[in-house]
């Protein structure tokens, strides 16, 4: 079996943070998010990964390499344009040959890996499998819909009116009879050659796919809000360690990660968060579902449930909540401006000025 990553797309919901970075490389407990996914491939026994690279493929290049950090044997293919999930497959046909395939989308983000679902495919083989949950906001993502027995019945990409709150996981298996699918299909009124179609056609054909409903957690990290959530489930879990130096004067609250060469002096920090390498906090307060990346500085502020990307800066401000801060980024308060107040009062007036 090989994997397919997707790892194009501009991540426009995600800017500016993309105009300079790709979205499946921005951290989540400062690691990027690809990497879990690249990770979860491996543990999952699979070996031969074939990413799909666009505007940012260099960056991806540098970071993801050969893919042996990761046990894996790693293809750059390149997408000229985000034309749809079926596309990316049509493209990546040479690669895949005809094995049977997961493919992946780089910039989502399932707790417990895919070893389960895997193992499941490999054990029953439908034409293809998908991972489904539950969602509050079904028409953002594809909708299956299941019959009374639990069989797929239909799908649908981003419908209106949705006929279920089923959403489709970023996590897909397929045997090669996808390909005649993939080829089959027409670009929709997005432009795109949509994965939902190709499998409503297999579905036609009588081709069997087969629904997984997960409870466990997912997220689809296309947001600066599904960014945090994610963050602060991985945080939940850290184990805490001071592998740094943390001051006397300086107090830790449940799960902390101060990595090496951090340093946190004077301040308050309440987990979970995570303190990057080579970090600074002084006289400040960390609050909970907190990461700050390598090299940054945060003195004399407050900040809680947010994402602080490396040699990025904080001082004297209080506070900064739910937020997403890029690299080498500096905060800090912006300079007094003299005020004054223009009045015309009638008799008698009563006026409070807070000044």
């Amino acid at each position: 079996m090989k994997a397919l990553v997707l790892a194009g797309g501009a991540g426009t919901r995600l800017r500016p943070i993309t105009h300079t970075s790709a979205k499946q490389l921005v951290p989540i407990a400062n690691k990027p998010v690809l990497f879990y996914g690249l990770e979860a491939i491996a543990d999952a026994g699979i070996k031969d990964v074939g990413v799909v690279v666009g505007d940012t493929a260099d960056e991806i290049r540098r970071a993801v390499g050969d893919g042996s950090d990761f046990g894996l044997r790693v293809t750059y293919l390149p997408q000229p344009r985000p034309l749809g999930l079926a596309h990316a497959v049509v493209i990546a046909r040479e690669f895949l040959g005809d094995d049977d395939f997961l493919m992946y989308l780089g910039d989502n983000f399932i707790v417990g890996g895919i070893t389960s679902l895997l193992d499941e495919f490999r054990t029953q083989r439908p034409d293809a499998q998908l991972m489904l949950t539950r969602v509050p906001n079904p028409s953002a993502f594809g909708v299956a819909t299941l019959s009374a027995d639990g069989r797929v019945r239909d799908l649908a990409e981003k419908p209106e009116l949705p006929a279920s709150d089923l959403a489709i996981v970023g996590a897909y298996l397929f045997t090669p009879a996808v390909h005649a699918a993939v080829r089959a299909i027409a670009p929709s009124d997005r432009g795109e050659l949509e994965i939902t179609d190709a499998l409503r056609l297999m579905l036609a054909q009588g081709r069997e796919i087969r629904p997984t409903v997960i409870t466990g957690y997912w997220k689809d990290t296309g947001t600066v809000d599904d960014m945090l959530e994610a963050n602060r489930s991985v945080l939940e879990v850290l184990e805490p360690a001071v592998e740094g130096t943390v001051s006397a004067d300086s107090e830790l609250v449940g799960r902390v990660r101060v990595c090496a060469g951090a340093v946190v002096r004077g301040s308050r920090i309440v987990g979970p968060a995570l303190i990057g390498a080579g970090s600074v906090v002084v006289n400040s307060y960390v609050g909970p579902s907190t990461s700050i990346a390598e090299n940054c500085r945060v003195e004399d502020s407050e900040i809680e449930f947010s994402i602080v990307l490396n040699d990025a800066s904080i001082s004297g401000v209080r506070r900064i909540d739910a937020s997403l801060i890029g690299c080498h980024v500096q905060v800090a308060p912006a300079p007094r401006v003299p005020s004054s107040h223009r009045l015309v009062l009638g008799d008698h007036s009563t006026v409070r000025i807070a000044s």
